[in-house]
């Protein structure tokens, strides 16, 4: 029966790393075709409308097609890769990736909207609120570390030995 479940555990643990493997071969693919994503705004027209069998493009805001392509891929694959380091990131501060990641994605949306007037000078209006989320989560988890990594203190060991005096005087 133990031979069993060590059989049962070593494929689980093959088919685990096989798993991770694959989206580690996925992710670098991604980063590796990443300037060929980018310029595939090269493949649209010095027109405003662009006409397929499939679909018909039009752009209004824009003086061409390949204008507007560039300026969607200067967004889109920056943000693709600060995504893509977000969750591969094992550091302690890649919470602070999502203030850059809001950043593009704040612009990718302004250049997509057709009514707005100026790209990319008001967005970061719109990060101060993510940044007012972000800056002190990470600020606090630098101090617990530091404080237990370089001072040697322990704030889980002090808040327990805390309520341990608490209950003492309850007792009494």
């Amino acid at each position: 029966m133990n031979h069993k479940l060590k059989e049962k555990k070593k494929k689980h643990d093959n088919s685990e790393k096989a798993k991770l493997i694959t989206i580690g071969s996925a992710i670098a693919f991604f980063i590796a075709i990443s300037p060929y994503i980018f310029y595939l705004y090269e493949s649209f027209p010095l027109e405003q409308v662009w006409e397929t069998k499939l679909y018909t493009f039009n752009t209004s805001f824009y003086p061409t097609l390949y204008m507007a392509a560039w300026i969607f891929m200067n967004k889109f694959v920056p943000l693709m890769l600060l995504i893509i380091w977000f969750f591969t990131c094992k550091h302690w501060w890649y919470h602070v990736i999502l203030i850059p990641i809001s950043m593009y994605i704040f612009q990718l949306f302004s250049s997509l909207n057709d009514d707005i007037q100026f790209i990319d000078e008001f967005e970061i209006y719109y990060i101060i609120p993510v940044m007012m989320i972000v800056i002190p989560i990470v600020y606090l988890i630098r101090l617990k570390l530091f404080d237990k990594l370089v001072h040697g203190i322990d704030i889980d060991k002090i808040d327990k030995e805390l309520k341990e005096y608490q209950d003492k005087e309850r007792d009494l």
